[in-house]
């Protein structure tokens, strides 16, 4: 999970700083983050310990971002209604269900059902209550003081999540991992007592309705992929109901507040274009970072058959050097215009997702993925040192919570979007190449011929050639080299295709950069006009 905060604080500094609580803040906020890097440098382990499939804990990597982006407006809300110290502590033990289920799970429902759906309505609850709570808890320069400890946290987990969840993986067991993450949460449930309740002074009345259709309409667009990606049916059903369900939303929205009702949020955040454009830069870069955090792991595990640990090495280019660039960017930026930081952001993706494709099907090792991946981390890292700031700058501080919600909102949506887009075209891609390549076979028969056509129709999935190996033991030796061999060049032009996904996010993200550049650099909320106003 990915998740921004911003500094914002009229406040005196009058408050004791509490280290511990700023600490414990800063473990809840690591573990969120570290948690979808060790299941994606896991794949390859659970699919194997499980008897599953690739696209299925794929698809529970989609669905667990998706649940959270789908909830988080409500969850902040909830937070409001019923007590931001009690959204926090469910919030934690949310996840540590999911956590406590995944070291125990013997199938993959139970990681649908406990880790991506109930782990993603805790986190839902989570980030909204964090975000209020440390405004409530510290003042002035020690609330400065925790956004960085924070924010740093969730960086290093970024940028050591792939390296760590491999090494635990490998030498130990990725339950290990999973288990590590309970107690880290116990951990920081046992310093709830320090937290002071945050006391919620704004509209009481909730809005049943805008919250359905933002569920609905986020849930949709992504169920809909992932129903595709499975080969299930009302897939077209599926995403007109979340487009319409979006457009819905907007409408219903505009229409409680031209009559004064409670809505899920206020609409006028969306009058300034500043705030409308940094949240659309930051759904692409999510997107981008989905789709190639999705891609990569399975290409590694199932191509070139790498363990967690190979696999977590040969992505941490992308990981560290966007922690290092976001932090030296973040330090150095200057007077550099932050829309002009944004714009090479995006350039840098697009250019290293780019570089990667002519890799794809000739790398022998991790190793040919390093420089694209550095290339690409670096833009990574940019955007995330300027985009949190320049989408929130104009927002009050009445207003920053709703408008951090909505931002965490779009950025997961994105990421679980990514996820589950690359994933569906790397399925589609290898169903039509597979097919097409055995169906030019001069080796095999034409019984053969539609008997693999028939099997990739029930059941296309990324496979490495070990696992396939095995599944065709008994069969005639010229035809199981046959097999391999369209496998083997099936595989990397599925893995190609999936790379797509990141390569239009950051190419749609570039051109939205280009319209930021236009507009005069969005100034600190009451100090310019376009400001949102409490």
């Amino acid at each position: 999970m990915r998740v921004a905060v911003e500094a914002k604080s009229g406040k005196p500094s009058g408050v004791a700083f509490n280290g511990r609580l700023a600490v414990l803040l800063a473990m809840a906020m690591f573990v969120l983050v570290v948690d979808t890097s060790l299941m994606n440098v896991s794949i390859s382990a659970v699919v194997h310990d499980l008897d599953t499939t690739v696209s299925g804990v794929q698809s529970a990597i989609a669905l667990e971002a998706l649940v959270s982006a789908a909830f988080i407006l409500i969850g902040s809300k909830v937070g409001d209604l019923f007590g931001r110290k009690r959204a926090y502590i469910l919030g934690l033990l949310g996840y540590a269900v999911g956590a406590v289920a995944m070291t125990v799970a013997q199938g993959l429902a139970a990681i649908i059902v406990f880790w991506a759906m109930i782990g993603g309505i805790g986190a839902s609850l989570l980030l909204p209550a964090m975000q209020s709570l440390i405004h409530g808890n510290f003042e002035g320069a020690a609330q400065k003081r925790v956004y960085a400890l924070v924010g740093a946290a969730a960086a290093i987990a970024a940028a050591v999540g792939p390296l760590l969840g491999g090494l635990i993986t490998t030498f130990l067991s990725w339950r290990v991992g999973f288990l590590l993450e309970a107690l880290i949460i116990a951990v920081v449930l046992s310093g709830v007592g320090l937290v002071k309740d945050v006391p919620y002074t704004g509209e009481r009345r909730i809005d049943l309705v805008g919250s359905a259709l933002s569920v609905v309409g986020m849930g949709g667009l992504v169920l809909g992929i992932l129903v595709w990606q499975e080969g299930g049916g009302f897939v077209l059903a599926l995403l007109l109901l979340g487009g319409g369900a979006l457009a819905g939303l907007a409408y219903w929205l505009r229409r409680r507040k031209s009559r004064g009702q409670a809505a899920l949020l206020d609409p006028d955040l969306f009058t300034s274009k500043a705030f409308r454009l940094g949240v659309s830069a930051q759904m692409m870069q999510q997107i981008a970072l989905g789709g190639t955090m999705i891609a990569l792991p399975i290409y590694l595990q199932m191509v070139l058959e790498y363990n967690a640990l190979q696999s977590g090495l040969s992505i941490a280019p992308l990981s560290l050097s966007m922690f290092a660039i976001a932090m030296l960017a973040g330090k150095r930026s200057g007077n550099r215009r932050p829309a002009g930081i944004i714009r090479v952001g995006f350039f840098l993706l697009l250019l290293g997702m780019l570089a990667l494709v002519p890799v794809v099907p000739r790398a022998q090792s991790g190793w040919a993925l390093t420089l694209p991946l550095l290339v690409a981390g670096s833009g990574l890292g940019l955007l995330v040192s300027q985009l949190n700031n320049y989408t929130l700058s104009p927002i009050t501080e009445e207003r920053v919570s709703e408008a951090a919600g909505v931002n965490s909102a779009g950025g997961s949506f994105g990421l679980s979007f990514g996820l589950a887009f690359a994933g569906a075209i790397m399925l589609a891609a290898l169903s039509f190449t597979f097919t097409n390549m055995a169906q030019s076979s001069t080796v095999l028969s034409s019984a053969q011929q539609q008997q693999v056509a028939a099997a990739l129709e029930e059941d296309a999935e990324v496979m490495s050639n070990t696992a396939l190996q095995q599944q065709l033991t008994g069969q005639p030796p010229q035809l199981q080299a046959e097999v391999l061999r369209i496998n083997t060049d099936a595989r990397p032009r599925a893995l190609q295709a999936a790379l797509l996904v990141p390569i239009l996010a950051a190419l749609l993200g570039l051109l939205n950069s280009f319209r930021m550049f236009r507009r005069p650099d969005p100034k600190p909320s009451g100090a310019a006009d376009g400001t949102l106003l409490g």
